[in-house]
């Protein structure tokens, strides 16, 4: 059966919700962001091992130079976004939660570009292996929020070849539109990087998968498009259609076993920024040292999608969107479905943020009782894209019955927030479930201890 016919059959898979789009920004062109005199630039932006600072204070340093790196294969370094002056490195807040290691830079707002920023070479010439070493160089990761070292991503073992490349346009979180926005107004650039991920994994084929609610972007890619072996698929819009193993099913009809990874089926998925910053690095020679960040919501004055430099504070974006309106409430990096709530204004624009989100008014979900309570309804059962049983693993994880989880495929929870949403007693099941899976984790390695002495 071809890829064409197996795309109409499964489009349609099981589970997922439609909450409100709330996609106000999404005719909005990309625009400069601010151009702060202080930056604070975390040495950890992605899944792995944290950077080591390799600069001083005192130092200046210049746009695209290298201030943090690691030894470790599942890394990714970290590059300034401005030139000026290290004044300090420090423990400062990050978006991820608690505080992390940073480096604070007092910009010069010149703008220099540091010597070491230039093309890595061309598509043509590269071997994949260079392609690799640039992407490495670059500070590529996972854009779309998972920043996962993309380098890493494109180095599959040999038993397992890749036949296809998917570039994820869906975009499925609600407010999020800066991949929409990228897929119209960069769409050669989107191409070109997706042709070097291509070259790099030895794949034989492209889709771009797009949602149908983006139309502008489909008619763009489709009238772009190179050859036979370059598909565009438009996709329903269903949350969370953009979610990796969600995205292969409904393109290719193939299941990711439990437990396994895209490359499991001979898949590469990845996001629409992501091909975007593959294709900069290699042409350009410019790391990831800034990324399209929409700001939205009802408790903010403006709205846009803003080209940000890494490093840039919440409240100074904030303020350069007019500021906020009305009383505080939730503020948000990412969407608000897989979003992460924010103590204070004062983190950093990292790598991995997609969105800055605030929302006016008090917003309360669950406070009593205080324990986890089911009326055995089966929605998130059936809204599970996954096939999960979300609520038999909310009562475990609640009771810290981690035993219990083992069999459940608790790893395999994306934490899209299709259960919490759903949810008829809104009970937080997602938090739940991180928690559980930190649980089971530590019960896993506490057990390795054991039988190790």
């Amino acid at each position: 059966m071809g890829l064409t016919r197996q795309i109409r059959r499964t489009l349609l898979t099981k589970g997922g919700v439609h909450p409100k789009t709330h996609k106000y920004t999404a005719s909005m062109k990309i625009a400069p962001g601010p151009n702060p005199e202080r930056m604070v630039i975390p040495l950890s932006q992605h899944i792995g091992a944290p950077c080591e600072p390799v600069v001083e204070p005192g130092q200046r340093v210049l746009v695209g130079q290298k201030i943090g790196d690691s030894k470790a294969f599942v890394s990714a370094p970290v590059h300034s976004s401005v030139s000026g002056e290290v004044k300090s490195i420090g423990q400062f807040p990050h978006p991820l939660g608690n505080h992390g290691l940073a480096v604070e830079i007092a910009s010069d707002r010149s703008g220099e570009i540091s010597p070491d920023v230039r093309p890595a070479g061309d598509r043509v010439n590269m071997t994949p292996d260079e392609i690799r070493r640039a992407i490495r160089e670059g500070g590529v990761v996972g854009l779309g929020g998972a920043t996962f070292p993309t380098h890493v991503k494109l180095s599959p073992p040999e038993d397992k070849p890749i036949e296809l490349v998917i570039i994820n346009g869906a975009e499925c979180e609600p407010y999020l539109t800066g991949d929409h926005r990228l897929m119209v107004e960069r769409t050669a650039d989107v191409i070109e990087g997706a042709l070097l991920i291509r070259k790099a994994v030895g794949a034989k084929r492209i889709v771009i998968a797009i949602e149908r609610n983006k139309p502008d972007a489909i008619e763009v890619m489709n009238d772009s498009r190179k050859g036979d072996d370059f598909e565009v698929v438009v996709l329903p819009a269903r949350y969370p259609q953009g979610a990796e193993k969600t995205l292969i099913k409904s393109v290719t009809g193939r299941e990711v076993p439990a437990g396994g990874l895209p490359m499991d089926v001979g898949v590469v998925v990845d996001n629409v920024g992501t091909a975007v910053a593959v294709r900069d690095c290699i042409y350009e020679g410019m790391p990831v040292v800034e990324r399209i960040v929409t700001v939205s919501g009802d408790g903010i004055a403006g709205r846009g999608n803003l080209k940000v430099k890494i490093g840039t504070s919440f409240h100074e974006l904030i303020e350069y969107c007019g500021g906020y309106k009305g009383e505080k409430g939730k503020l948000l990096m990412g969407g608000p479905m897989m979003g992460l709530a924010q103590y204070t204004d004062s983190v950093p624009v990292i790598k991995g943020t997609s969105g800055i989100i605030a929302l006016a008014g008090e917003t309360v979900f669950r406070q009593e009782p205080a324990h986890f309570v089911c009326i055995r309804c089966g929605r998130c059962v059936r809204r599970c894209p996954m096939n999960l049983l979300p609520y038999q693993i909310g009562d475990y994880c609640d009771a810290g019955m981690w035993e219990q989880l083992e069999g459940l495929n608790i790893e395999d929870c994306v934490e899209c927030g299709c259960c919490s949403y759903i949810c008829p007693t809104k009970n937080p099941l997602v938090q739940l479930i991180k928690v559980g899976k930190e649980g089971l984790d530590k019960r896993k390695k506490k057990i390795e201890s054991l039988s190790s002495d």
